[in-house]
């Protein structure tokens, strides 16, 4: 029986950023497939709680980037923590993920990665078209052609089906991994999905 990991993000957040690659390592090593699902979280929050981040409490939007400073050690990953480019919105980069998903998992996961390390590594501009099809070149992959799928009207559907679908399933932050209807909120808590991958 083949194990799923829904993979519930949006492509903009630190959070997705630190925890991606461990994700896709875990899938590998225990046979797991991960269904790509990004996410509008500004649809997300006024249902369940959440506020962006320029809303938050000063003390809140502080610890944010001692969590950030505190993984990026831990997990030796480089992050800039207030990067140029962020707030940022991540619809775009969504679509292009998931028109990326059209062609392959491994495509997709791959565009999402990369997305990260734009942002919270390279500091460039993911609402900005050129850049990704910079980053969608830098990939292999026929950046024209994905670009043109991502505009699509069946993409954005797509997009706002999936949002509704993480609502739906009372998802309420991002990175948010669902293995056999079990969520697992936030990229802190992936060795809790390995194990659980491992029963």
């Amino acid at each position: 029986m083949t194990k799923l990991i829904d993979y519930y993000f949006t492509p903009i957040s630190p959070f997705t950023y630190l925890g991606h690659d461990r994700l896709v390592a875990i899938a590998r090593k225990h046979g797991a497939t991960i269904a790509v699902k990004a996410i509008n979280l500004g649809d997300v929050f006024p249902v369940s709680g959440g506020l962006p981040l320029s809303k938050r409490a000063p003390q809140r939007q502080a610890y944010r980037l001692v969590e950030l400073r505190r993984w990026s050690e831990y997990l030796n990953m480089p992050i800039n923590v207030q990067p140029r480019f962020f707030p940022v919105n991540g619809d775009l980069a969504a679509a292009w993920i998931l028109a990326a998903q059209e062609q392959g998992i491994a495509q997709a996961l791959a565009l999402t990665g990369a997305v990260g390390r734009a942002i919270w590594e390279q500091e460039r501009d993911v609402a900005a078209e050129s850049t990704l099809m910079d980053i969608a070149s830098e990939l292999g992959v026929d950046a024209v052609a994905l670009g043109r799928r991502a505009a699509t009207t069946e993409i954005v559907a797509r997009y706002k089906a999936l949002t509704q679908e993480a609502i739906d399933r009372q998802v309420f932050g991002a990175p948010t991994y669902i293995y056999r209807d079990e969520l697992f909120w936030g990229q802190d808590r992936l060795d809790f999905l390995d194990r659980a991958l491992a029963e």
